[in-house]
């Protein structure tokens, strides 16, 4: 079958090994110290690993390729427990050691939410509220990370979320056409410390390449005990 599928440049590649660790399907491997796209049924298309590259070696192409065999991923990752906690880093589980603070009657936090729904599949392409917004794209685990997210985040943005995993879409075709389609200000998007969020991450950029507007951007990323790394 034809699908999207990457492609790694060896002249480009430096053996760092950070597309390898950024693929949670397992698709990737280092071999002579290069990165090799050595099982073409555990890409997922979703790119996780293209962010992870620090030389831009690994790009998407069109192609004949095997269809994704997600059966044989998961079996794949069954296969390797005993040597990681979980087949996806990004989905292992931790516990989160917080001091006990005293909690004050006050006011209640109120919502900076401006637009509905929010998840980036079910949004429209157009509404009056993407006139002059300034978008906020974030991965769904990044609210509930960081306490301060509504004030700090949300407040006078459109929000969009999502999580490439668990959708299992390429997000890149709906966001292009939000961003070209309407008068979008500025771009700000929060993703979590995880390998997952890189899909997140790689259409955004798409996105904004594609709808062929220069548009201010940043990354905020958000480790899961709710610290900012940028």
């Amino acid at each position: 079958m034809k699908r999207k599928i990457i492609k790694i440049d060896e002249e480009k590649c430096n053996g760092c090994g950070a597309c390898a660790a950024a693929c949670h399907e397992g698709a990737i491997e280092m071999i002579g110290g290069k990165a090799k796209l050595t099982r073409e049924h555990y890409c997922d298309g979703l790119g996780d690993c293209l962010p992870a590259c620090p030389t831009g070696a690994i790009t998407f192409e069109e192609r004949e390729a095997p269809a994704y065999d997600e059966q044989a991923v998961l079996a794949s990752k069954k296969a390797k427990q005993n040597d990681l906690p979980c087949g996806c880093p990004g989905s292992a589980s931790r516990a989160i050691k917080r001091e006990s603070m005293a909690q004050t009657e006050a006011a209640p936090v109120m919502s900076e939410l401006r637009n509905f729904p929010v998840q980036i599949k079910l949004a429209p392409v157009n509404a009056p509220y993407f006139d002059g917004a300034h978008l906020l794209i974030a991965a769904d685990c990044t609210a509930y990370a960081y306490g301060n997210f509504h004030r700090e985040f949300m407040r006078n943005k459109i929000t969009l979320v999502g999580c490439p995993k668990l959708d299992a879409v390429d997000y890149s075709e709906k966001l292009t056409r939000i961003i070209a389609e309407n008068d979008i200000k500025s771009v700000t998007l929060t993703r979590m410390q995880v390998p997952c969020c890189g899909g997140l991450e790689n259409a955004v950029k798409r996105a904004l390449m594609e709808s062929g507007k220069f548009i201010p951007w940043r990354v905020v990323i958000i480790s899961p005990d709710g610290r900012i790394i940028e």
